[in-house]
């Protein structure tokens, strides 16, 4: 497998964190750049060690995960979406908003990193090595997800409270993308 058939893989896989990472960044009004970090580290992270992962399980849960991924990536990403617009109706809520929990970071980073547990599988049964191509999708994930976090916060001052409820319909499209495309 080429380079650049392996960064277009990475590239693909990290338009779900990048689309995540603008929809909090339209959100999330302090510490900008801390933000931007966290959401590049945690989700470049996942988006490296999940392909790992379906590389070493392999062929034996290969039918197990291939049946579930989009359902699990869909009601992550739509509990978190509906919660988002939920909390958007409340101005206090908007007020208050000043940094993303850790338990909310993680589920993130998990409901965005399902398909590359897929490729991973898919990886290992072609007989691909792993390392190169987890660690290429790890650097691009994190560059993207950084990016499209001071993204957000540009397109945040457009939109003010009605941001938050547009960034839960974002996470709602992607989770229903998942399923059509699926």
């Amino acid at each position: 497998m080429s380079f650049y058939q392996i960064l277009f893989i990475a590239a693909a896989l990290a338009m779900d964190a990048f689309a995540v990472s603008v929809s909090n960044g339209i959100v999330i009004k302090r510490n900008r750049l801390g933000h931007a970090l966290m959401f590049g580290v945690s989700f470049g992270l996942f988006q490296m060690l999940m392909p790992i992962i379906g590389w070493v399980g392999g062929r034996s849960i290969l039918k197990f995960v291939s049946g579930v991924d989009h359902w699990i990536a869909f009601f992550l990403l739509t509990g978190i979406g509906v919660k988002m617009i939920y909390e958007s109706r409340k101005l206090e809520e908007w007020e208050k908003r000043k940094r993303i929990t850790f338990p909310l970071l993680m589920m993130l980073s998990l409901a965005t990193s399902v398909d590359a547990l897929a490729v991973g599988l898919s990886f290992s049964m072609l007989n691909i090595a792993i390392a190169g191509p987890a660690v290429i999708t790890g650097i691009v994930t994190s560059i993207l997800s950084a990016a499209g976090f001071f993204l957000g916060t540009r397109l945040g001052s457009a939109f003010e409270q009605k941001a938050e409820a547009a960034a839960g319909l974002v996470l709602i499209g992607i989770g229903i993308r998942g399923l059509i495309f699926y």
